[in-house]
């Protein structure tokens, strides 16, 4: 099993992996950002029976297309397993099965693993065959529909989608220039103030255990595991706070910015706004709406320049995974697969955390455009203030690339010690990065599948190949490269 290249997430893979494991399977896990070519020579020098392939990115869909190219170029006949947050049946099915003759199975969860393992090196040819037969006849129907449904779907041109931006009244729109403008380092930030601001029932997920915190210890099923598993984070949480064994850094900065041609955004050196620093480009849905809801596009939160208002724009990225590699050594040197995962669990719950934490204290102090908002972790939680904080690669600015943006523009690596990988995951893996704004109708929405008309247009103002862009944007066209 490995995390592909370029991609650092791997707590998924390490649960899969102790699970088999469990079940009496020897697994050799190659750890994250592994290549095809390591991959696909550590199962021919460990004759290996099945091949397991992890990432969280989107870019790392295009690395597993790669490895299922490989296999078969290079004549496997090994079974090929998918998973990883990004991932889904209908995408390894249309995307990654049609590229190898083996066969290749999404697994949803570590739970699945074990059956799917099972009937793929049933000692009786029989089940083999059967459960390998019905995997290929679903995956060939899901590729049907899923063609069936692109043909029936009708997608806004650009020009129409830009038409119905979202409208706003700029004159009656109060824009608050931040209290501090630049950018701000924030190095060794005290864990301790991190910890309430945790998000817990994201921490459940990561165990396969369903339920919103805390209702989630109430569970006729699994609540008493959920307490166990708790207490015990809590336990080795007082101990990484105690003896500093995680480091938080964190830096962002906020700056003067408006939109020019509706879907770019300037942001400039000061507030004289005679230089341009950076530009940030976003993307607009152009999936046909109800009658009222607009096509939406990140820019349309920031005032355009041509409103002569002046807008502002926040970046950030923050971390709570400096020094892991010392303590995941010492338990792995230990065989303990269990504190591994958790610190791992627990150092993405921090920085989440700090994201969370670094946003209020923006709105309340740095920003100050909501100084009186008075919020209960619960109601942080399901994110009641005012203001957004998207994220590249996610659903409202699906492009990575954005992310190299945001990294010059604060200089992330020097200031924060996070590193981005040549696919643009961010190491240590317990880290944030994303964009500030605080329109009071902004929010997060999914940009959804967009036309070749947008992505030529998106090529353009980029000043990025038409193929790079088609690379990272594969995810998200709604055409065949």
């Amino acid at each position: 099993m490995a995390t592909v290249k370029g991609d650092v997430h791997d707590i998924g893979k390490n649960i899969v992996g102790v699970v088999l494991g469990c079940n009496n399977y020897n697994v050799v896990d190659l750890g994250v950002m592994v290549s095809a070519e390591k991959i696909l020579q550590t199962a021919i020098d460990e004759k290996a029976d099945v091949i397991g392939l992890s990432g969280l990115i989107t870019p790392s869909l295009d690395e597993m297309v790669h490895v299922a190219k490989e296999m078969e170029r290079r004549g496997f006949k090994l079974p090929l397993l998918i998973g990883g947050a990004t991932t889904s049946k209908i995408h390894t099915a249309v995307k990654i099965a049609p590229n190898y003759s083996g066969e290749v199975i999404h697994v949803l969860d570590a739970s699945r693993s074990v059956p799917v393992v099972s009937n793929l090196l049933n000692e009786d040819k029989n089940v083999k065959e059967k459960f390998a037969k019905e995997i290929k006849n679903e995956y060939e129907k899901l590729r049907v529909n899923h063609l069936k449904r692109n043909e029936e779907k009708n997608y806004l041109t650009l020009e129409k989608a830009r038409a119905n931006n979202l409208k706003t009244d700029w004159n009656k729109i109060n824009l608050i220039k931040p209290e501090t403008l630049g950018v701000t380092v924030l190095k060794n930030y005290p864990l301790e103030s991190l910890r309430k601001y945790i998000d817990w029932t994201p921490f459940f997920l990561t165990w396969e255990i369903k339920g919103k915190y805390p209702a989630v210890f109430e569970n006729k099923k699994y609540g008493t595991e959920a307490k166990k598993l708790y207490d015990e984070a809590n336990k080795l949480l007082d101990k990484i706070i105690s003896e500093k064994l995680l480091q938080a850094n964190g830096i962002f900065g906020l700056f003067p910015a408006n939109t020019i041609g509706l879907d770019d955004i300037e942001i400039y050196t000061d507030d004289t706004r005679q230089g341009v620093r950076r530009v940030l480009h976003t993307l607009r849905s152009q999936t046909p709406k109800s009658d009222g809801l607009p096509n939406l596009a990140l820019a349309d939160f920031i005032a355009p320049k041509e409103s002569g208002k002046k807008d502002y724009i926040g970046a950030f990225a923050v971390t709570a995974g400096i020094g892991i590699e010392p303590i995941i050594e010492k338990y792995e040197k230990e065989h303990d697969d269990y504190n591994s995962i958790m610190v791992k669990a627990l150092a993405d719950r921090l920085a989440e955390a700090f994201a969370e934490y670094l946003h209020e204290l923006v709105r309340k102090k740095y920003w100050a455009y909501s100084p009186e908002e008075e919020f209960s972790n619960e109601e942080l939680i399901k994110e009641s203030y005012k203001g957004i904080r998207p994220a590249p690669g996610y659903p409202a600015q699906p492009d990575h690339t954005e992310k190299k943006i945001i990294f010059d523009l604060l200089d992330v690596e020097k200031n924060s010690g996070i590193k981005l990988t040549e696919n643009l995951a961010m190491y240590p893996a317990a880290s944030v990065s994303g964009l500030f704004f605080a329109h009071p109708q902004s929010k997060y929405f999914n940009v959804g599948k967009i036309g070749k008309d947008q992505v030529l247009d998106y090529h353009r103002r980029k000043g990025m190949s038409l193929e790079e862009v088609e690379k990272w944007l594969g995810p998200i066209l709604n055409y065949d490269v």
